[in-house]
């Protein structure tokens, strides 16, 4: 090799390490908080029963820079299902949720809202649920915190409205359970959930995937109440939940992901 070739492989070398730490460097700067830690801009509430961006109690609110579910102003639960909808519709992205639940569940809520909460995908926009209508149409990603007795997995599937195909088969049940291990409730977890569209979406706790599932699609009635030619779910709003136990919120990112080939 002549010396003009080896200094044109160095530069090369170089050249090309620096391209890495910068596709590195933009991949992180390309995840976005979408909390401002100040008050709810960019969201949008819906709590059952109540109109569309009506926060029925301040049940939605941000307090040292975290989101807090909160019923202290609540006297006792009837049924009041909340969501905190994000402006802008989704396809393909990645979201890392990290939350805790806190204090006491309402009183007179249902006993299988303990410490239960989640952040739906996927879902119909806010503006399309009836006032009465307690959850959108769409995918749950549930969370659930240890009752101190029994084993209470998190980031598992709730399915309103909608069916997705796992392990090959549809799947009928409304709730299937991850692989991941209980967290105490006090306990700040943090879950990711990858989405690809109508193909594919993930979920994973500390870099392990306790969740899977394909091609998500619209129940009948869903797909006649929304009046959709199509069943297929590509893409939707994301929702944070409020469903009758405290819990907080001190991140919510996301990193957009370009659209499948």
């Amino acid at each position: 090799m002549s010396q003009a070739s080896f200094f044109r492989v160095v530069l090369g070398l170089a050249l090309l390490g620096s391209t890495c730490v910068t596709a590195q460097e933009s991949s992180k700067e390309k995840w976005i908080p979408l909390l401002n830690g100040k008050d709810l801009e960019g969201w949008t509430v819906k709590i059952t029963g109540h109109e569309l961006g009506d926060n029925f109690r301040n049940t939605f609110r941000v307090e040292d820079g975290i989101l807090k579910v909160s019923y202290d102003q609540y006297p006792k639960f009837e049924g009041e299902f909340g969501h905190l909808f994000y402006k802008e519709k989704l396809s393909n992205y990645r979201l890392r949720v990290e939350y805790r639940f806190v204090g006491e569940q309402c009183p007179e809520a249902p006993d299988w809202a303990l410490r239960n909460s989640g952040v739906m995908i996927h879902t119909q926009s806010p503006e399309s649920m009836d006032k009465d209508q307690g959850f959108p149409i769409g995918l749950e990603i549930q969370f659930l915190g240890g009752d101190g007795e029994n084993e209470r997995s998190t980031a598992n599937l709730c399915t309103p409205g909608t069916l997705v195909v796992m392990d090959g088969s549809i799947m009928t049940e409304h709730c299937v359970n991850s692989s991941s291990k209980t967290y105490p409730g006090d306990e700040w977890v943090t879950v990711e959930v990858e989405v690809h569209g109508y193909e594919s979406v993930r979920a994973t706790i500390d870099g392990e995937t306790v969740l899977s599932f394909q091609n998500p699609h619209l129940e009948s009635g869903a797909q006649s109440f929304l009046e959709r030619t199509d069943a297929r779910i590509s893409e939707g709003y994301i929702a944070l939940q409020a469903e009758s136990h405290p819990v907080e919120l001190r991140k919510v990112e996301l990193l957009r992901l370009p659209e499948a080939p």
